[in-house]
């Protein structure tokens, strides 16, 4: 399994959950994966964890709201590998759980400036490293809640319909520099981030079986199962996609 044998990828937030699932299987089809997290102890475990299965691996810490936290993550991708030919965008927060009409307007600022503008920037800025790259690969992050709002992270939905929309408005700009770009839209994954929506029980017991209303196979899905796709899309048996958004939701309904 060497798809993206002498592949560099960037990963952000991705030292838990999907994110660390993405960089250990680009790492098992040969990539050299730099990984990043706003702190740096996560960065470190991460690092350690990939390395013990004899990964290349290089870790740095990297908010990704902030320009300089961005143009530091892709600096220290080139100094330390010379080039980028995959990026995954994956960062993103939901600092409220509840009813959407209570959501502040620094928490729609927060949210938007993490999920939405920060991803554009850091593809922006990437773009003449990947451009100088054959075949190279951004993949972003979206979800299942970008095609059905979910109750419980309303604002949340809204960002990664906005997802959605920016994959698509950037596939000419990136094609025409060779670059393809897609999305992923997870559903219910077995994460701490999306654990209010997964855990049910008011024990904190885990229930893994639990039929989600439209959710086809009936249960939670796994990270890995995420990272499968995303390798997917990054190699190059998929170099007659861009301006998909896979969904790896279990068969829940997506349709905008």
């Amino acid at each position: 399994m060497a798809r993206l044998a002498g592949k560099v990828a960037c990963v952000t937030a991705s030292t838990d959950g999907i994110g660390f699932a993405i960089a250990h299987r680009l790492a098992r089809e040969g990539a050299r994966v730099v990984i990043s997290s706003r702190k740096q102890d996560n960065v470190q475990k991460a690092v350690d964890a990939l390395k013990k299965e004899k990964f290349d691996i290089y870790g740095t810490v990297c908010h990704v709201s902030k320009s300089d936290d961005r143009k530091r993550l892709l600096d220290e991708t080139i100094k330390k590998y010379g080039k980028l030919d995959i990026l995954v965008s994956n960062a993103a927060i939901s600092p409220r759980v509840g009813n959407i009409l209570e959501t502040t307007e620094s928490e729609w600022e927060k949210i938007f400036d993490v999920n939405v503008k920060s991803a554009f920037f850091l593809i922006k800025e990437a773009i003449p490293y990947l451009e100088a790259q054959k075949n190279s690969s951004i993949v972003i992050v979206s979800s299942i809640a970008g095609y059905s709002p979910m109750d419980l992270i309303g604002a949340y939905s809204v960002s990664k319909t906005t997802l959605l929309g920016l994959t698509k408005a950037l596939v000419n700009p990136c094609i025409e520099k060779g670059i393809r770009i897609n999305a992923i839209a997870p559903g219910i994954i077995k994460t701490k981030f999306s654990r209010s929506l997964w855990d049910n029980d008011n024990n904190g017991k885990e229930s893994e079986d639990v039929l989600f209303d439209g959710c086809a196979i009936g249960r939670v899905g796994t990270p890995d199962e995420c990272a499968n796709t995303v390798a997917f899309l990054a190699s190059d048996d998929a170099s007659y996609i861009t301006g998909e958004t896979i969904v790896v939701a279990g068969g829940m309904p997506s349709h905008l």
